[in-house]
C-alpha cells in the first residue's frame, strides 16, 4: 500500500460527495470520498492526511505530458524493479518518498523501463483512500 502525507488545501462537495485536493509538497493529488466535511471532522482545508491507494492502481507513463484523465500524475525516478515472469514491481522516489507499482513485465519492456529513468506515477483519483 502506498502513502503519501499532505495537507487538504480545498474540498468541493455535491450531495454526499466530496472532491478533496491535498498537497504534498509540490504535488498535488485529488482524491473522491463518500462524505462531507458535516459527516468526516477530517475533511477541513488545512488539516494533514494520509492519501492511500494500492500498487496495482498505479500505473506507469513516461515522464511527458500526457492528454488523459488522470488528475494524479506524480514524478519520480525509478529507484528499483522487481521483476518475475508476468508482473512486476516498480518502485519510484518522487519529491515526498516513494510510490510502487505492480504493473505486467511486458509493459518493463515495451516502456524501455529502467533504474534511473524518470517517469509518471498516474493514479485515478477514486483509487485514492484518506486517513489520518
Amino acid at each position: 500500500m502506498n502513502s503519501i502525507s499532505g495537507k487538504i488545501s480545498s474540498i468541493e462537495t455535491a450531495g454526499s460527495l466530496s472532491l478533496v485536493e491535498i498537497l504534498a509538497g509540490s504535488n498535488k493529488l485529488t482524491a473522491i470520498v463518500i462524505d462531507t466535511p458535516d459527516t468526516l471532522p477530517l475533511l477541513k482545508v488545512g488539516n494533514t492526511v494520509r492519501a492511500i491507494f494500492k500498487e496495482t492502481e498505479v500505473a506507469i507513463g513516461l515522464d511527458e505530458k500526457h492528454s488523459i484523465s488522470m488528475q494524479n500524475q506524480l514524478s519520480g525516478t525509478i529507484i528499483s524493479i522487481d521483476a518475475s515472469e508476468l508482473l512486476s514491481k516498480v518502485v519510484l522516489q518522487i519529491e515526498t518518498g516513494e510510490v510502487s507499482s505492480i504493473i505486467t513485465t511486458k509493459a518493463i519492456s515495451t516502456l524501455n523501463l529502467s533504474i534511473g529513468k524518470k517517469v509518471k506515477a498516474l493514479i485515478k483519483t477514486n483509487e485514492i483512500m484518506l486517513s489520518e
